[in-house]
């Protein structure tokens, strides 16, 4: 039980007093004010309004009084009411602040009890009594007692059954085909908890609900920790649930199950890509690689990661190998890139003239080309690929580039007609 904090400043008001004050004054102000509110002098109709006021004066009397006498001098200053108003303001507004949360608790319980526990005050159409069972749609509720079946609908509507079922974590209405009753005589395998909590997190996934898809798969992996579709399925919902650190722990367990082959590695190398680990993610890419010699994707990926590392030689050489078995577009370009960072303009070129045969309808490609040509001599294919460029889409870069070039064509052709002229 807290304390109560007495509000001088109120207690002064009904009294009329200033401070400073003393308990003579006090006895005083009381006097007053008994002669202004006794019962006895009240109006007609007004006697109990005078004695609630008599009554509320007495009091605050007493307790200024108390106040004044255990104050040092007798006297209570002005300071002093100054602190124990504030102190007094704080209690109530503590006090209203407990009584809101209070209102919200008392809210939030009830849209519960309207939500989860509609039957509560209906007398059960079934009872069943000491039934124990899981709702297979929920099952991290756990075991659960059937307290009652009820029946909704019908005349013309669809009859539906529900059972009111009392978890650890409150009461649940749920439709009574989701339910599988327990029989505590026999074990519980391992197997079934993974198959119901597998089967219960592929529904919340198709859903699109990642978090409670990747909590139900953690009950399955603690069923089975060494089960490989299950930590392939948890990876993926940390993943999508944007939770970067617990999928970056998930498919270090997926890795060491099932390390032999490229697909574990494969996701470890995005997860830590977007986590921001380049370093991980290219030692990731590289074993996903070594375990998938013919996947061309891999190769690229380990390339376009030792680029972000700066490491250009070996960028080259993973890219070169993707192409080898399958070129695509983004693997010519990101070869084009490195080969120019490292002075390669004949590489560079070699590689965005391939991309501009495997795509030529991408004005990304040609507008590469353009760049790569423009580095060297070659003016007039420069221009010619600046237009097929602009023809594929508008690039302020590109248009830049064309005009430059065009300056530079002309110039060259002056300088191709001056000596026929003097001659």
């Amino acid at each position: 039980m807290t304390s109560r904090i007495l509000d001088i400043e109120q207690h002064l008001m009904l009294l009329e007093l200033e401070p400073p004050f003393d308990k003579r004054e006090v006895q005083l102000a009381r006097r007053r004010m008994a002669k202004r509110w006794h019962p006895d002098i009240a109006p007609v109709g007004k006697r109990f309004e005078h004695e609630r006021h008599l009554k509320a004066i007495n009091e605050a009397a007493d307790e200024l009084e108390r106040l004044a006498e255990g104050s040092r001098g007798g006297r209570v200053s002005r300071n002093a009411v100054r602190a124990g108003a504030a102190a007094a303001r704080r209690s109530r507004e503590e006090a209203g602040r407990r009584a809101y949360e209070a209102q919200q608790r008392a809210r939030e319980a009830a849209q519960e009890r309207a939500r989860h526990d509609p039957f509560g005050d209906r007398v059960p159409d079934h009872s069943v009594v000491h039934r124990y069972a899981r709702c297979m749609s929920y099952p991290e509720w756990g075991v659960g007692t059937v307290t009652g079946i009820y029946f909704s609908g019908g005349e013309g509507a669809d009859v539906q059954q529900w059972a009111r079922v009392r978890f650890s974590h409150g009461v649940r209405t749920v439709p009574a085909g989701s339910m599988k009753f327990v029989d505590f005589s026999k074990p519980d395998p391992a197997a079934e908890r993974v198959e119901r909590f597998m089967t219960a997190a592929q529904n919340a996934m198709a859903e699109g609900d990642y978090a409670l898809a990747a909590q139900r798969l953690v009950y399955a992996r603690d069923a089975e920790p060494h089960n490989v579709a299950v930590l392939r399925l948890m990876t993926l919902a940390f993943w999508q649930a944007g939770n970067l650190e617990a999928a970056a722990r998930s498919v270090r367990d997926w890795a060491r199950v099932d390390g032999s082959r490229p697909t574990p590695h494969r996701f470890a190398a995005r997860i830590y890509e977007d986590v921001g680990a380049i370093d991980l993610a290219e030692e990731a890419a590289e074993r996903a690689a070594a375990r998938g010699p013919a996947d061309a994707s891999a190769w690229e990926r380990l390339g376009r990661l030792r680029l972000r590392l700066m490491d250009n030689s070996g960028a080259i050489e993973a890219l070169e190998r993707g192409v080898r078995i399958e070129a695509s577009v983004e693997g010519l370009l990101d070869l084009a890139l490195a080969r120019a960072l490292i002075g390669d303009r004949g590489g560079e070129l070699s590689a965005c003239e391939h991309a501009t045969a495997l795509d030529p309808t991408s004005a990304l490609v040609w507008c590469r080309y353009a760049h790569a040509l423009a580095r060297s001599d070659r003016v007039r294919e420069c221009v010619a690929a600046c237009e097929r460029a602009l023809s594929l889409g508008d690039d302020e870069d590109v248009a830049e580039l064309l005009a430059r070039m065009l300056r530079l064509d002309k110039r060259a052709l002056r300088a191709r007609r001056v000596p026929a002229v003097i001659a």
